[in-house]
């Protein structure tokens, strides 16, 4: 194992959707876990990052791998509420659990967005299973090279 890796900063969720409980990323210390953060009017995240997060979903065990959408709302946040959501996870039949960034007044960006001092949407993380960040990513990302970063991660001792 290396010990370059920072840690991962916890998730700060309003809400979840597709799990029955919430999530953290203490509770899946031994899984990777994979975190696309999106937002509904994001081109990028709709005709990329949401795809390729669905693939990750149904490609890789779930008892190995955990996909986590991030709905990171940082504009229009008028037009993104939570039926809104409610309606693109249903109409994009987003299977994998989606957490809704906290936001609070005042704050340009929401908490978990501001603590990954993530560039803007889409935005791909990879976290070990040790819970340490491997990989930040703003933008699309190949397939390939995902699918192979997170196979690596998961025949990591």
């Amino acid at each position: 194992m290396r010990d370059e890796f920072s840690m991962a900063p916890e998730l700060d969720i309003v809400a979840w959707h597709g799990t029955q409980a919430p999530l953290t990323l203490a509770g899946l210390r031994g899984k990777v876990v994979v975190l696309h953060a999106f937002q509904m009017l994001c081109p990028g995240c709709v005709l990329h990052g949401i795809p390729q997060a669905q693939r990750v979903h149904e490609h890789f065990p779930r008892a190995a791998v955990q996909v986590i959408g991030l709905h990171t709302v940082f504009e229009h946040h008028e037009a993104m509420r939570e039926a809104s959501l409610k309606a693109f996870i249903h109409e994009f039949r987003v299977t994998f659990p989606v957490g809704v960034d906290r936001h609070e007044d005042g704050r340009p960006l929401p908490l978990t967005m501001a603590r990954y001092a993530m560039q803007g949407t889409p935005t791909l993380i990879l976290i070990d299973r040790a819970g340490r960040l491997r990989r930040q990513a703003f933008g699309q990302a190949d397939d390939l090279m995902v699918g192979a970063e997170i196979a690596a991660l998961v025949a990591e001792q």
